[in-house]
């Protein structure tokens, strides 16, 4: 396997190398089960976004134990499937320029990945582009192919799938769900049933999320013909072994339609397939999408056979919070919320936020306001729900109050890597330009850029506009025109890290 050196530039050296193997060990020491699962342990611990997870690797060191890569790797494989990016990319630049540690092509894809996330697209570029093109490989352009994905740049995607063709890259299937997720999330349906043929003619068999990016895609024009013969198809093909996942998805779909009842049954029918090992994620999706049906006994009945497993996690809390919240049943979630505060062992932000979030939605200010301060007086201040809370000014046009909000959480020092929402600030500095304060408005700005709060090209952008003319901010801010709320990015896909057509390529 060609390995990539982990430090940029890419040849490493050679005493920084023999420093480093002082500290890294790939041979299995007799308690290295117990260190490594300790190590685990400590860094999935240090949830907090306000922290950064390189003191308890340094402290690890420090007491004089060895680190093995693949422990790091997964690590950052965990702390990517919670959304924690920000700690994710920090463990992987560690891992290579602290520990001169050696990147292999899938590290490559994963720190391509965070890079786009947590700095922007144009990072992950410029970190792509120093790769030397001897070393170029397949998962260097997936990755990079991914991240267009991600940031859905339509046009430079297709241009590194085309040159990914070229290289004799793009021959398996999951090169081609990248392109068939982006061209369904942007509703580019022809270019998704060309795509599809070309699959057809170059013997390249579908897997189960192709299956599902289609039944999502057919879903979304209410071409329920289609959806029915490709649900057929699932079904019937002797490769596919369909399991509860594939069945909640399609219920989803088919929801999406108004087919209730059909949704209904495939709902049952994924619950028969759910296995002791895969129940704690099946049930979360359950209650996910018996709250979409509206059912809110069905969900009261998965919640009861969530806590009968008989352990806590905060990942159920969230998910039942929220799907309360969609059924409108507000009190329902603080109830929710109130039992999770009496239990909790590792505090997430997330679960207060889904309050938070629904009291602004309501137009419960005040109250949004009132639990926001409750958990700053209790040490547990986070930017993230200062951010959510000058949405919520902003959506009801509160738009002094909204800045404020956007101070707090643009002054919270250890608040580095959470990412603001572009209409939400957008919207605070036009308010503060047309009122003419812009000095704060470049102030405010200047704070977000240093500690990472807005990729660089959303910065910039920004910052000429506040030189600019009004309209510029008023359509970046999402005030010419009704998608303002839209457009906010609070949903359940984010905070549940929900499984959709958008994480393609995303699991190594």
């Amino acid at each position: 396997m060609t390995k990539l050196p982990g430090s940029n530039p890419w040849r490493g050296n050679a005493i920084s190398r023999v420093f480093g193997a002082l500290f890294y060990t790939t041979e299995v020491l007799p308690s290295s089960s117990t260190l490594s699962e300790s190590l685990s342990r400590r860094i999935l611990q240090n949830r907090t976004r306000r922290a950064s997870v390189v003191p308890v690797l340094e402290q690890w060191l420090k007491e004089g134990r060895g680190v093995k890569q693949p422990d790091l790797q997964d690590s950052i494989n965990r702390l990517r499937k919670s959304n924690q990016h920000s700690h994710a990319l920090q463990i992987s630049e560690w891992m290579s320029d602290e520990m001169k540690l050696d990147l292999s092509p899938a590290d490559v894809f994963a720190r391509l990945d965070l890079i786009s996330k947590v700095r922007g697209l144009e990072e992950a570029e410029k970190y792509f582009d120093g790769i030397p093109d001897q070393l170029k490989g397949l998962q260097s352009y997936f990755g990079l192919l991914h991240c267009y994905g991600h940031h859905k740049s339509l046009e430079q995607a297709e241009t590194t799938f085309q040159k990914m063709k070229e290289l004799g890259f793009a021959k398996g299937v999951r090169r081609y769900n990248t392109m068939l997720a982006l061209y369904s999330q942007m509703g580019k349906y022809r270019k998704l049933d060309i795509l599809v043929k070309e699959m057809e003619e170059k013997g390249i068999g579908y897997n189960l999320h192709t299956l599902s990016i289609l039944l999502n895609s057919y879903a979304a024009t209410s071409d329920i013909d289609r959806m029915e013969k490709l649900f057929l198809k699932m079904e019937a093909d002797p490769l596919v072994t369909m399991d509860w996942l594939n069945y909640n998805s399609a219920a989803n779909a088919f929801l999406r339609v108004g087919l209730r009842e059909k949704a209904q049954t495939l709902l049952r029918r994924s619950e028969q397939l759910i296995t002791l090992k895969t129940r704690k994620i099946a049930y979360e999706y359950l209650l996910a999408s018996y709250a979409s049906l509206g059912n809110k006994d069905e969900v009261y009945r998965i919640w009861n056979l969530y806590k009968c497993m008989g352990r806590f996690y905060n990942s159920g809390y969230r998910s039942m919070s929220i799907s309360l919240v969609k059924m409108d049943d507000i009190d329902g979630a603080e109830k929710i919320v109130e039992e999770w505060e009496s239990r909790f062992k590792t505090f997430d932000i997330l679960i207060p936020n889904v309050l938070v979030n629904a009291y602004c939605k309501k137009g419960l200010l005040e109250k949004a306001r009132s639990y926001s301060k409750k958990l700053a007086e209790s040490g547990r201040e986070d930017v993230s729900t200062w951010v959510v809370l000058a949405t919520g000014y902003s959506m009801n046009g509160q738009m002094a109050e909204a800045v404020e909000a956007l101070q707090k959480a643009a002054n919270l020092e250890n608040g580095s890597g959470w990412q603001f929402n572009r209409l939400t600030v957008a919207s605070c500095l036009l308010y503060l330009k047309k009122t003419g304060d812009v000095e704060l408005a470049h102030e405010l700005l200047r704070l977000l850029r240093e500690r990472g709060h807005l990729t660089t090209a959303v910065c910039n952008e920004l910052e000429d506009s506040m030189d600019g003319e009004p309209k510029v901010l008023e359509t970046l801010s999402g005030e010419k025109g009704n998608t303002w709320w839209g457009l906010i990015q609070f949903g359940k896909e984010k905070w549940m890290g929900k499984w959709s057509s958008s994480t393609t390529g995303a699991r190594m």
